[in-house]
């Protein structure tokens, strides 16, 4: 059920979301044939990708578990970089760890614009030489100090500094890239978790009268 497609329908002035695409809407009962474009069925993108398929990127995903594996958007998250081959590079209280799996249900940050071939060829050793550094040993590791998201923002902007680029701040980042498709992944998220209780799931469209 966690890989089930969202689909969403359009019709009576709402938002129907489905996992089948109804023959009959579901708020007014009539058929959706001829019902015009807007009511045919249109799958939803997921905000999650594979982690091990994504390089050279930062990675997103709850401490235990996953985001549609029951995630109730208060527990711990965890942050990793992958390499060129999508092995995930992460900190914890062990020190960095460099995973094969684990990571298959992310959001996923890229980091590196197809255009920047200089930090291509490099990337794998920069980012290997940067997590053997003594401030990544296990005994440094502190819950909210000194953290996953502190090591991988610390790469971020060995960077930046190495491309004469002004580092990010946490907030910065956060904001600026984090935030955005974190909103994207809890409505997404609300919308698995209500489909999995029932059939559909209906949000009326804001100034828009209903059209049966």
């Amino acid at each position: 059920m966690e890989n089930a497609s969202i689909l969403r329908v359009r019709h009576c002035g709402a938002d129907i979301f489905c996992r089948r695409a109804p023959s009959c809407c579901p708020a007014c009962g009539r058929s959706l044939r001829g019902a015009g474009l807007s009511a045919a069925p249109l799958r939803l993108p997921s905000p999650f990708r594979h982690g091990h398929r994504q390089p050279r990127a930062f990675l997103l995903r709850p401490t235990a578990g996953t985001f549609l594996g029951g995630y109730d958007g208060k527990s711990d998250l965890h942050v990793g970089i992958t390499n060129s081959n999508g092995l995930v590079y992460n900190y914890n209280e062990e020190g960095v760890h460099r995973a094969e799996t684990g990571w298959e249900q992310c959001i996923s940050i890229p980091l590196v614009q197809p255009d920047m071939f200089g930090l291509l060829q490099q990337w794998d050793k920069l980012l290997e030489e940067f997590s053997v550094g003594e401030a990544w040993l296990p005994h440094r590791y502190e819950e909210h100090d000194h953290n996953c998201y502190t090591y991988a923002l610390a790469f971020i902007n060995s960077l930046l500094t190495a491309e004469g680029k002004q580092q990010m701040s946490k907030s910065e980042f956060t904001e600026k890239f984090v935030i955005p498709q974190t909103k994207k992944a809890s409505k997404y998220i609300t919308l698995h978790q209500e489909l999995t209780a029932k059939d559909f799931y209906i949000v009326p469209l804001p100034n828009q009268e209903k059209q049966c």
